[in-house]
């Protein structure tokens, strides 16, 4: 701690003490809301909106109060509903953390203090405005639970709550049932899981509730297919501008919006056959040596091709030079083959499911169906597992997890860990995090870790511990870091004949019942890092009796035994965090070896010597402060690292993330606008456009003349179809043009030219032109297009299609000339290299005419 923080006083501690005010405010009117009946305890919702002038009544005048007015007691009414209800009454600390949320900070809450009910209060709060309030969870099964047990609390007091799950949406009703369903039970035992409270609705009807419950990739999904939408029925987030990002609170802050902020969500659709090129490059990187032929730089998590390798590559394939031959397009599928087999492993970073390559998350271990590797890697890595090499995908519409959530009024988030990750979310997000106190003392020990010299030895050694716990009825839960990990942990115990339960990626839906029962007398549990966070894991079980609870309680706890460091300290956080929750006895302690992964790449060679010297056997453990301070060390290293990647890629991003503000904010001014959006674009296009004046007039007089003959009422829906499709074939291109841009940019860096710099001026430039080009099209194809487009729901497969009828049926070269009807572009499968003339006969290269 620096001496300033001393004088000072941390963040956490100052933000405490202010709210000791509000928080005495609250407990203040506790008497007085305890005495009001149920339907006068309803009735605070209506007075509250009236406060705020959401709704008004004739006989009394709109007081227009803040949310901070009337914060006190709306939370007093939560707390009172949430007593009558669940049986549970917000502490304190609670409030405070509720606070922190309704300004928009982070609470970082350990494990079992309550997170799920903190967030009912300014969840409810800000949901009182109108604009509604969005709940963010890490998976489809929380979203369900919180929306259920939480949901009694929002439909007492009168406000509508909404269900995201993937493929499905929900309201909370209370009154419906689902026979099937009837025997399936939450992991908390007090209220059945899902089907039996909610009902099926639209996605639309979802939004417009009050407050929403879902996980991050539904919303920002939902977000980027309202924004490819040519109808608005189709979309389903709120169409107020106001309304649609107006407050959120994210659950597991930390593994939303860091760990998952380097994968963007893509939406895209298959572009052309598979190309057998990447069998062909698969069985060249087979007969390719580590060292010999290429090295690997763990580190960095990147590849180079030695010499030696690159000559033994070049005869299999039967070419000279690779370089001058074939040219990048090789140069880049032997890179991709080579890092698909020297840095991805099967069961680590994927698994092979129904033939299919899955994407296992490295942080939370959880799988990642649908989601696909880029530039040819998830192809790269289909051939080297000998499945079906899937058509390569265009991508129409895309947006960082960063980005989305920067899209919010008002944002928040609850974590047990995230005071490691304080400066990445003050500097990228805004937001502050606040340590809030524990309701109990704790009373968990953190045993320093046990260092071993080889990982056969700390193997042996964890499992003869966790035997010697389970033979006493401690219950264990054993942390690892990859499913292969995982499944060789369960190969030992079950030699040794231990009972257990495994959780990865490949039974993950199992992990909620999984884990609520890690805290039974006599249970192991081996899991992957995703540990089952935002579940409860209470001693003696799901529900346990006051002796079962006492029983474990005696025998020390629930012990979690880490089997090695993570390159993150949250990780590792995340897993101690498991045990100790309220004040509860607990144990946690880390086994390590210097063959891990960490200390291989990271660790010191004196460490390691040190180690040797002492001659001490490989199952036998050490504690020692310099291997520990030097884990951490590493783990700081990697953290720092990890967030200047994350830092440089929003910068690259921001510069799209602009324009694809600009280009969505046109796209629905002319999607839910009439004949003054309508006038004004035609306007815009041809004040913008630097064409000859004969060509302007030439337009303008087409423009007005098809006006004329369809009639005001048809012109505007026909030119709403055409200018839609006009954006949408424009922007995919321009996407692509950005994603070259991005790759070819870094090469500057050897010009002593900063590539950042040289990205957002040329991404600029090309976006200018994509704004002309979209005017230009625009206006010729409604001086041209005959009789009515097609009017039926657009998908995301036809947009490409479409946008190649317009490109065929578009008589102009949109760049250089939108007047001209000389220059007939290519068509887009035509293989035409960047630099080649353009096939249209305008005497340019191809990339800057038709191949814009």
């Amino acid at each position: 701690m620096s001496i300033l923080t001393k004088i000072l006083g941390d963040a956490s501690t100052k933000f405490v003490k202010t709210t000791q005010g509000v928080v005495a405010r609250v407990n203040a009117l506790e008497g007085e809301i305890s005495a009001l009946t149920d339907e006068q305890l309803k009735a605070k919702t209506q007075e509250f909106k009236q406060c705020l002038g959401v709704i008004s009544e004739n006989s009394e005048a709109e007081k227009n109060e803040t949310l901070d007015d009337i914060l006190p007691e709306a939370f007093a009414v939560v707390r009172e509903t949430a007593k009558r209800l669940l049986g549970q009454r917000h502490f304190d600390v609670q409030l405070i953390g509720g606070l922190a949320l309704h300004q928009g900070k982070i609470a970082e809450m350990k494990t079992g203090e309550g997170k799920t009910l903190v967030a009912t209060l300014p969840i409810y709060l800000n949901a009182l405005t109108g604009k509604g309030a969005h709940a963010v969870t890490v998976n489809d099964y929380l979203a369900r639970r919180d929306a259920v047990w939480m949901g009694q609390i929002y439909n007492f007091l009168g406000l509508s709550v909404g269900v995201l799950n993937n493929q499905t949406s929900y309201l909370y009703d209370p009154t419906h049932t689902d026979a099937e369903k009837d025997k399936e039970r939450d992991t908390e035992g007090s209220f059945k899981v899902v089907h039996e409270f909610l009902r099926p609705c639209s996605r639309r009807e979802a939004y417009a509730a009050d407050i929403l419950y879902g996980t991050n990739n539904e919303y920002g999904f939902d977000y980027l297919r309202d924004n490819i939408a040519h109808r608005p029925e189709e979309q389903v987030q709120r169409l107020d501008p106001l309304a649609r990002h107006h407050f959120a609170i994210v659950d597991e802050v930390d593994s939303i919006l860091i760990d998952e902020a380097r994968t963007p969500l893509i939406i895209s659709a298959p572009y052309g056959e598979s190309e057998k090129l990447y069998g062909t490059f698969a069985q060249v990187a087979r007969s390719l040596t580590k060292e010999a032929d290429y090295t690997v730089d763990e580190k960095f998590k990147s590849i180079s091709l030695t010499d030696e390798g690159i000559t033994r590559a070049e005869k299999m394939l039967g070419v000279e030079n690779i370089y001058t031959d074939k040219g990048i397009k090789y140069v880049h599928h032997l890179e991709t083959a080579v890092r698909a087999k020297a840095l991805f492993e099967l069961d680590r970073d994927y698994v092979v499911r129904d033939g299919e390559i899955v994407i296992v998350d490295e942080f939370t271990g959880r799988l990642q169906p649908g989601r696909r590797w880029s530039e040819g890697l998830h192809q790269a890595i289909e051939a080297k597992e000998g499945v079906e090499v899937k058509e390569e995908s265009r991508t129409f519409a895309t947006i960082t997890l960063q980005n989305y959530f920067r899209l919010y009024q008002k944002l928040a988030g609850m974590t047990g860990t995230a005071q490691t990750s304080a400066e990445e979310f003050l500097k990228v997000y805004g937001l502050e995090v606040i340590s809030i106190p524990t309701n109990k003392p704790s009373r968990r020990e953190d045993l320093g870790d046990y260092i071993f010299q080889t990982e056969a030895g700390k193997i042996s050694a964890a499992v003869k511990k966790v035997k010697e716990l389970n033979q006493q009825g401690q219950p264990v839960l054993i942390g690892t870091s990859s499913i292969e990990k995982n499944e060789l942990l369960s190969a030992y115990f079950k030699k040794e004949g231990i009972e257990h339960k495994v959780l990865n990626a490949k039974n993950h839906e199992e992990e909620g019942n999984v884990i609520a029962g890690a805290g039974r007398q006599g249970s192991v549990v081996i899991a992957t890092n995703m540990a089952g966070r935002g579940v409860d894991i209470k001693l003696g079980g799901p529900t346990p009796t006051p002796e079962e609870q006492e029983e474990v309680k005696n025998l020390g706890g629930l012990f979690v035994l880490g089997t090695e460091r993570h390159d993150a300290r949250r990780i590792d956080d995340q897993l101690r965090g498991r045990s100790g929750r309220q004040g509860d006895q607990g144990t946690t302690q880390f086994y390590v070896s210097l063959e891990d992964d960490l200390m291989r790449v990271f660790g010191s060679d004196r460490i390691k010597g040190m180690m040797g010297r002492f001659g001490i056997p490989e199952d036998e453990p050490i504690q020692n402060r310099l291997v520990s301070r030097a884990l951490e060390g590493a783990q700081a290293k990697i953290e720092g690292f990890n967030f200047d990647m994350r830092k440089h890629l929003l910068e690259y991003d921001d510069v799209v993330s602009h324009q694809r503000q600009t280009i969505y904010d046109r796209r629905n001014q002319i999607l839910l606008g009439g004949k003054t959006e309508i006038d004004e674009f035609i306007a815009n296009a041809t004040e913008l456009l630097p064409i000859p004046d004969e060509d302007k007039e030439r337009l303008v007089a087409g423009v007005n003349k098809k006006r004329e003959e369809l009639g005001e009422e048809k012109f505007v829906v026909l030119a709403r179809q055409t200018i839609l499709q006009v954006i949408d074939m424009f922007w995919v291109e321009h996407l692509e043009a950005i994603d070259y841009l991005r790759g070819s940019v870094r090469l500057r860096a050897y010009g002593q030219r900063d590539p950042l710099v040289e990205f957002k001026k040329e991404g600029l430039s090309l976006f200018k032109e994509m704004e002309l080009a979209i005017f230009g099209n625009s206006l010729e194809l409604l001086a041209k297009v005959e009789g009515e487009l097609k009017t039926e729901t657009v998908k995301v497969q036809e947009v490409h299609n479409q946008a190649e009828l317009i490109l065929n049926a578009t008589n102009s070269n949109s760049k250089s000339n939108p007047g001209s009807a000389k220059a007939e572009p290519a068509k887009p499968h035509d293989k035409v290299g960047r630099n080649d003339p353009c096939p249209c006969g305008s005497g340019k290269k191809y990339k800057k005419c038709c191949g814009q």
